[in-house]
């Protein structure tokens, strides 16, 4: 085997590991990525929920449950979460 084809070799190798190695690299770096949404969408959902109990509680302390639900009946659509407020389901 000549010089040449033998460098032509070790290059083709070097080549291959290389892209291994970014293959690697990219799978890393997709998962982190993906981790860091994760806990930002955790976050926000707690945000969410304190904000969320924050005006309930003053919605109670004022009395003004009624002037919620009536908010929340124009702005839910899903039967689901009208449920929660006790309101009827919504109408198509």
């Amino acid at each position: 085997m000549s010089t040449s084809t033998k460098q032509s070799k070790t290059v083709k190798n070097k080549v291959e590991l290389l892209k291994q190695k970014r293959e690697a690299l990219n799978a890393r770096i997709q998962k982190m990525e993906s981790l860091e949404k994760n806990r930002e969408r955790k976050r926000d959902t707690r945000r969410k929920i304190l904000l969320g109990s924050y005006y309930l509680d003053k919605a109670i302390k004022e009395s003004k449950m009624d002037d919620v639900k009536l908010i929340m009946d124009s702005y839910l659509k899903r039967d689901s979460d009208r449920e929660l407020f006790w309101l009827e389901p919504h109408k198509e």
